[in-house]
C-alpha cells in the first residue's frame, strides 16, 4: 500500500478509501490511484484485512451424513450424485459476486467434533447444512455455536433455524395426478429413505392424493436415492406386484435404475410401465426413454440459501426465515 501511495503521489490513507470504496474520494485521485494499484499489481492482504473486519469471506457447504465422509462411496456419491452439484453451482453463483468463497466439507456423526472446532476457530462466517437425518446432531449443534447458518430443507425436528425447500408433497401429488390421468391404476413407488423428511413427505403424499382416488394400496418399497437402490427396488415390486402399470420413484437416481431393470424384465415404457422421477436433474437426460419427472429448481433453492445466509451474516440477530419453492411436472416419454 505504501508503494501504490507513493506511486500515485497521495497518501496511504488515501489509498485505503479507494481500495475500500469510499464515496468522498475525488474522481481523479480514485483514477490515478488505481492505475498504480495496475502498475504495481498490489493485491489486497486478505489475512490482514480479516484481522479487522473479523470476516473470513468465506461460507462451508458442510454435506452430512450417515455415512463415514473417508468411505468412497460416500465420496463417489458427493462427486456423482447431480443434487450436490446443482447445490454447489447455485450457492457458489450467488456468493461469487459478493468475493464469498465456498468451502466444501463432507462430515459423518464421527467427524463432528472436528467440523465443529473448524467452525468454531472463525475459518467461515457461516454456514450452508446439507442434513436430513431424523438422527442427525449437527444441525442442532451447529445452531448451538452461534454461527450464522441456513439447512438446505426442513429439519428433521424441530430447530428455530432458516432452511429453504420445495413443497415435497405437492410434487409426489402432482406425479400422481399425471399417472392417473395417463389411466394408470396399479401404482407402485420407490421411496427415498424414511429417517429423511423430504422421503417421508414424497411417500406422505403421493399415497395420500392416490388413497383420496380410491386407491388405498400403493405397493411401496424404500429406496437409498442411489441408481442401485432403484434398481433393485424396481425389480422387487414388479416380482411381487407384476400388474404394476405406473412407478413413481422418489428421485432421478433410483428411477435410472429402475428404468434399467424394468425394460431387462421384458417390460416396454411407458407402454406397459409409465415412470416419474424426482428431482429434474441430468440423471433424467441419462436416461431411456428420457425421464417425466418432477422438478425441484435446486439452483435456485441453493441461490437463496446463499442469500438468506449472507442476510444473517450481516444482521446476526435477524429472525429464522423458511423459504418453499414449488415443484413443476416435466414431460418427456418415460409417462
Amino acid at each position: 500500500m505504501d508503494q501504490v501511495a507513493e506511486a500515485a503521489g497521495v497518501s496511504r490513507a488515501t489509498v485505503s478509501r479507494v481500495i475500500n470504496g469510499a464515496t468522498t474520494v475525488d474522481a481523479k485521485i480514485r483514477e490515478i490511484v488505481e492505475r498504480a494499484i495496475a502498475d504495481t499489481g498490489y493485491v489486497p492482504n486478505v489475512a490482514a484485512r480479516s484481522l479487522v473486519t473479523r470476516k473470513s469471506n468465506s461460507v462451508a457447504l458442510v454435506i452430512s451424513e450417515p455415512d463415514r465422509p473417508h468411505d468412497s462411496s460416500f465420496l463417489n456419491r458427493i462427486f456423482t450424485d447431480p443434487y450436490f452439484g446443482r447445490i454447489t453451482a447455485g450457492a457458489t453463483g450467488a456468493l461469487r459476486p459478493h468475493d464469498i468463497h465456498l468451502v466444501i466439507i463432507p462430515t459423518d456423526s464421527a467427524d463432528h467434533h472436528h467440523v465443529l472446532r473448524y467452525l468454531r476457530q472463525g475459518h467461515v462466517d457461516g454456514v450452508l447444512l446439507i442434513s436430513s437425518h431424523e438422527q442427525d446432531p449437527l444441525p442442532r449443534q451447529v445452531h448451538e455455536l452461534g454461527i450464522p447458518a441456513v439447512v438446505s430443507a426442513r429439519p428433521a425436528s424441530p430447530l428455530a433455524a432458516s432452511f429453504v425447500d420445495v413443497d415435497q408433497r405437492l410434487g409426489a401429488r402432482l406425479a400422481a395426478e399425471h399417472l392417473l390421468a395417463r389411466g394408470c391404476r396399479r401404482l407402485a413407488t420407490i421411496s427415498g429413505p424414511l429417517d429423511i423428511p423430504s422421503g417421508q413427505d414424497r411417500l406422505d403424499g403421493f399415497r395420500s392424493y392416490l388413497a383420496n382416488r380410491g386407491l388405498a394400496e400403493v405397493p411401496t418399497v424404500e429406496g437409498d436415492f442411489t441408481r442401485h437402490g432403484g434398481e433393485e427396488g424396481a425389480r422387487r415390486l414388479l416380482a411381487e406386484h407384476p400388474g404394476i402399470d405406473g412407478l413413481f420413484v422418489g428421485n432421478d437416481l433410483m428411477a435410472e435404475g429402475a428404468l434399467r431393470a424394468v425394460q431387462d424384465l421384458g417390460r416396454r415404457v411407458p407402454d406397459d410401465i409409465a415412470v416419474v422421477g424426482f428431482d429434474d436433474s441430468s440423471a433424467a437426460l441419462d436416461c431411456r426413454p428420457l425421464l417425466t419427472t418432477i422438478r425441484q429448481p435446486v439452483e435456485e433453492m441453493a441461490a437463496e440459501m446463499a442469500e438468506v445466509l449472507m442476510a444473517h451474516i450481516a444482521s446476526p440477530g435477524r429472525l429464522p426465515r423458511s423459504v418453499t419453492f414449488q415443484p413443476t411436472l416435466v414431460l418427456r416419454d418415460s409417462a
